[in-house]
């Protein structure tokens, strides 16, 4: 149990008390609560990764968050995923996200950026470049692209040069993001993505320093985590894990010996905290994180998929992973959907209905249109946050 992890969780009653509304000290910054808006991919900016005030509208009216984690963000050209999605590598793209950062820091909020690779997960009609990853080992099916739905194809595999490169251009971004004002950067190690590639043995068929036994398959993870940690310091950086998870075809045969072993070499690192996703607070695997990792520990509850949310808005979920150990809990559907969440958890209020359909790419609606709550609790429509 952390030094964070010391005060009991209350009853909800109607709504959510206790520890969800402590405040918390994660890294360098002290948090008004305990609830973080968990980074989701949602394809509003331009062509060439660049946010615009859309997006600034959209983070800003979620500043209620006690931290704000931004959408996978990637790090250079070749890590781009899907069409879209914002980079951190470009000026700008760095004048984009400060519109981002100012709006949420104006509204008292806190926010993070997370650093995404896609690895194997990109294609060359989104890029122009051919994705790399640890192995050729391709993504299985098809991929979203600019001209639409096309097979995968397979990734070629990285060299030690390019792995060295890869790791300076996470340096480079994450000190781009606190030049474009982000509070600091989360390495995106997690559900099916370039550093989660390296930690699987499946997608990881290397025979040198970078593959094989465990030590190898997390050197490049502890690689990109120490060298953002010595860009911009380690009070400023977080990890994301997803031990298990079968996000993007994932496989992994040994995750009680690699994420242990991973969460050992970093626990002593300083960083500001560790995020797990879909934490099972019964798990022994949990546990074992909890007990290596001194620092803030962030979890994502397991709630049902893929539209619908519980009506009581995973109120057992969160209060289950704060009595384990967690110290804060990420939410991303019910987020995205209600912007005003920490306010409708404490009330015990209902939460808006999710309109799927508008999750990835579009404009403000199924995006910033979501009603918040009046004094009476009334839904209405909320007021554009910028002009």
């Amino acid at each position: 149990m952390s030094e964070y992890a010391d005060v009991e969780v209350g009853g909800f009653g109607g709504g959510i008390a206790g520890r969800v509304f402590e405040p918390v000290r994660v890294g360098a910054l002290r948090l008004e609560n305990r609830l973080v808006m968990a980074p989701m991919t949602r394809n509003r900016a331009s062509a060439d990764g660049v946010p615009g005030a859309l997006m600034a509208e959209y983070y800003a009216q979620r500043a209620s968050a006690g931290l704000i984690i931004a959408e996978a963000t990637t790090p250079n050209l070749v890590g781009q995923t899907y069409p879209n999605i914002p980079g951190i590598y470009t000026k700008e793209q760095v004048a984009g996200w400060r519109q981002v950062t100012d709006a949420v820091h104006e509204a008292g909020g806190r926010l993070y950026l997370q650093l995404q690779h896609g690895g194997r997960i990109g294609h060359p009609e989104t890029t122009g470049l051919h994705p790399v990853a640890p192995s050729p080992i391709a993504l299985p099916g098809t991929i979203h692209t600019p001209a639409g739905s096309r097979d995968t194809v397979v990734p070629r595999e990285m060299t030690t040069d390019e792995i060295r490169r890869t790791v300076e251009d996470f340096a480079a971004a994450a000190r781009n993001a606190i030049e474009a004002g982000f509070d600091g950067v989360e390495v995106h190690g997690a559900n099916g993505y370039l550093i989660h590639q390296f930690l699987s043995n499946h997608t990881n068929r290397r025979t040198d320093e970078y593959g094989g036994a465990v030590v190898n398959r997390i050197r490049f993870a502890l690689e990109v985590v120490r060298a953002v940690a010595a860009e911009i310091g380690p009070e400023r950086v977080g990890l994301r894990i997803a031990p298990g998870v079968t996000a993007n075809a994932m496989q992994e045969d040994d995750v009680e010996a690699v994420y242990p072993a991973l969460v050992g070499e970093l626990a002593d690192e300083g960083l500001a905290y560790l995020h797990v996703v879909f934490a099972d607070p019964g798990s022994d695997l949990f546990h074992r994180i909890r007990a290596l990792w001194p620092a803030a520990l962030i979890t994502n509850p397991r709630l049902p998929w893929p539209g619908r949310l519980p009506s009581d808005g995973g109120r057992p979920e969160i209060e289950a992973l704060l009595a384990a150990g967690a110290d804060l809990v990420a939410l991303g559907r019910a987020f995205l959907a209600n912007p005003d969440l920490p306010a409708r958890l404490l009330a015990g209020a209902p939460l808006n209905a999710i309109r799927e359909e508008h999750w990835y790419g579009g404009t403000e609606i199924g995006y910033t249109d979501y009603p918040v709550l009046t004094g009476d609790s009334a839904p209405a429509r909320l007021e554009p946050a910028l002009a």
